[in-house]
């Protein structure tokens, strides 16, 4: 049996070395750019491609009879050969093309002319158009340069993958639901302004990636649980503190706002750097927050109630965010449900101090918890504290 084509089941998802002279396989691209080139096109028109979500497999593309539709056939490698229906197996995707230009046998019609494949020339020109302006072009990302490589987590947009770039690991933010194309562009438009060693370093875009520096620890709430009182020491929670409010700080005097400050947003490096990430929310200070879910148990009463985020809403969050810390990843306000947060807070109420945690960091988390937005201290403030308390330590 012929097996150009196949991958690791294991391993990154390259893109599968398949004979190149057949223009009908475009490689690695994805279900919506598929569709895209495929939807204006005649009935039948086709094209195959790497499969997205099963290493090693393929997927058939085509324009369905029914105007603007396009249908997706997995193609499966198997030792018997390649297969869409389990019955008939080939020996390669050209025998597979032929069959199915003779005979519908199953699809929703038979295969036509294909869409071929741009030359490297012209699919980074194209992925270049379909980016938004004023992306400075050392920011801009050629997707033949990009392996993918295992699934790391879920984004705000999709998964996220550990991959490489040029030689260097990266962890690579995908867009997977297209009606969230304009949210995934303000994030990006947002990291391009920002550069600061306490925040997660964006490498460059491309039409449907964000490139980020590789944080191989991954989440400090993932962090905290797996290690716990007997790996973690105050020194380390003292750092972790202070590097996320150098970083918040950074954030303030750009009057940016991230609106989503969690441990769980917060990435350690191999040196056990802390550094902020995940802009999905993040907006300017006089940017009101349109539709989406909000983190109850992490977000200011004033923004729930009123959606009014500000850096001193950030500041509650921040609190929060150190509970967690000195909570070694414990979910804020245990056995109170979300929708009873806010009684809970309105009573005066407050969480009460983690087991072991300083009383001076509680009485920053306090500060942070005050119900007036006026009277939370600034990041720079809490800054100043925090130091003050690290030299003492």
């Amino acid at each position: 049996m012929n097996q150009r084509g196949f991958a690791p089941q294991n391993g990154p998802q390259m893109m599968p070395q398949y004979p190149q002279n057949h223009r009908w396989f475009h490689g690695n691209i994805q279900r919506e750019e598929a569709e895209g080139l495929l939807v204006n096109h005649d009935e039948g028109t086709f094209l195959i491609r790497a499969s997205t979500h099963y290493p090693g497999d393929f997927t058939l593309s085509i324009r369905h009879p029914e105007p603007q539709k396009v249908e997706h056939y997995r193609i499966i490698s198997s030792q018997r050969g390649f297969t869409i229906d389990d019955e008939s197996y080939f020996n390669d995707l050209d025998a597979i093309v032929r069959h199915y230009r003779a005979d519908e046998d199953g699809l929703c019609t038979r295969l036509g002319m294909p869409v071929h494949r741009a030359t490297p020339d012209q699919k980074v020109t194209t992925q270049r158009a379909m980016l938004p302006p004023n992306i400075p072009p050392d920011r801009l990302i050629n997707e033949q340069e990009l392996i993918l490589g295992p699934e790391v987590g879920r984004g705000f947009f999709g998964a996220v993958f550990e991959g490489e770039y040029r030689g260097q690991k990266v962890a690579i933010k995908t867009l997977q639901d297209s009606s969230a194309t304009k949210a995934f562009w303000e994030e990006a438009h947002i990291m391009l302004k920002l550069r600061n060693k306490h925040l997660v370093d964006m490498i460059g875009i491309s039409h449907r990636y964000i490139v980020l520096e590789f944080m191989a620890k991954g989440n400090l709430r993932d962090y905290l649980r797996t290690r716990g009182r007997a790996l973690i020491t105050n020194d380390m929670q003292m750092k972790f503190a202070l590097d996320v409010v150098h970083g918040m700080v950074y954030l303030e005097s750009k009057q940016l706002v991230h609106r989503d400050l969690a441990s769980r947003n917060i990435l350690i490096s191999a040196n056990d750097d802390a550094k902020v990430s995940d802009f999905g929310m993040a907006q300017d200070d006089r940017t009101p927050l349109d539709g989406g879910k909000i983190p109850v148990k992490w977000t200011a009463p004033e923004a729930i109630r009123h959606r009014r985020f500000s850096n001193k809403s950030d500041v509650w969050s921040f609190g929060v965010l150190l509970w967690e810390m000195y909570s070694f990843g414990k979910v804020p306000y245990p056995r109170i449900p979300a929708d009873e947060v806010i009684a809970f807070l309105e009573e005066g109420s407050r969480m009460p101090k983690p087991d072991d945690c300083p009383e001076n960091m509680y009485k920053v988390m306090n500060k942070c918890w005050l119900w007036e937005i006026d009277s939370r201290p600034s990041f720079k403030e809490i800054e100043k504290e925090i130091l003050s308390y690290s030299k003492k330590h």
